[in-house]
């Protein structure tokens, strides 16, 4: 960690998140940082280093204090590389607060102040480095295909037998599924200007410190309708009135819709990706299994 003039005297692993790998570096004199390492084989090094120089930006050049963003090395990089293919880091901050988690309920007041945040984040004007966070379902070539060969065995580790199988079983659901999200994008995709989004501000990414409330995990981040943040925050329509107060934007139904679906299945594909995939009977292997059953018979119920 010397690229970022860190000279940590303890590391210690912190279990938390899904997928990437998190330690807390001290330097024995009372100061820490966050350590993340992803796995760039699941999204591509540039990507991720977009929207690493997009958060930096969020917070130095704009000045947005909820956002907890990766720091510099010395090259002014917020990403560098551990391999050729594989493993990349970031450092941060070590940002004090109690987080939630994903499907946790907000308070009502809780909510307001999320939705303040957010139209913050969205009347921002964009940095240079912001991606794009195009509609597309970005795993639905994969879906379409487990859906086309049902019998075709996966083979790649443990998982992966029960989850195709599982996949056969709710494949009249899938089909019916992705042709919803086709008929929904046709309208989240004409929505005019779009604007710097989170992406996954959801509880699990939100912390809460001495009254005040900051925003982690920013690989998501891109333009795109604001609808892509706001449907997993908005639970009233006092909520998205009070959107369309602060920004003069009027949230569409359709959209909200689109996004709720998109993440469903988004999340559907990367399930399917990981348990096709070679892997071992490990705690994210584990949650991959678990929610991906989840996740199928929520789209049953709700369609």
């Amino acid at each position: 960690m010397r690229a970022w003039g860190v000279r940590a005297t303890t590391l210690d692993y912190a279990p938390v998140g899904f997928g990437d790998y998190h330690w807390v570096a001290g330097d024995g004199g009372g100061r820490r940082w966050f350590v993340t390492v992803a796995d760039v084989r699941r999204r591509t090094f540039d990507g991720l280093g977009l929207a690493m120089d997009t958060a930096a930006a969020l917070r130095e050049e704009a000045g947005l204090g909820f956002v907890v963003a990766p720091l510099r090395s010395s090259d002014g990089t917020t990403l560098r590389r551990l391999d050729r293919h594989r493993y990349a880091m970031s450092v941060f901050p070590y940002a004090d607060g109690a987080a939630g988690h994903f499907g946790d309920e907000l308070t009502a007041s809780d909510r307001g102040t999320v939705i303040d945040l957010l139209a913050e984040l969205h009347a921002t004007p964009p940095p240079l480095p912001t991606p794009p966070g195009p509609p597309e379902l970005a795993g639905r070539s994969v879906l379409e295909l487990c859906l086309g060969e049902p019998d075709r065995p996966w083979l790649g580790g443990p998982f992966s037998e029960p989850a195709r199988e599982l996949i056969a079983e709710y494949a009249g659901t899938l089909r019916r599924r992705l042709t919803e999200l086709a008929e929904l994008a046709r309208t989240a995709g004409t929505l005019g200007e779009p604007v710097v989004t989170h992406g996954e501000p959801h509880p699990g990414n939100l912390l809460r410190a001495d009254g005040q409330w900051s925003l982690v995990d920013w690989d998501t981040v891109g333009l795109a309708p604001p609808e892509r943040d706001l449907w997993l925050v908005a639970e009233e329509p006092g909520d998205l009135a009070r959107y369309a107060e602060a920004t003069g934007r009027t949230p569409e139904p359709r959209a909200l819709a689109f996004y709720r679906l998109r993440w469903a299945l988004d999340d559907v594909a990367e399930f399917v990706e990981w348990l096709r995939s070679p892997h071992g009977r490990t705690p994210d292997a584990e949650q991959a299994w678990t929610s991906l059953a989840e996740t199928l018979a929520e789209l049953r119920a709700t369609s």
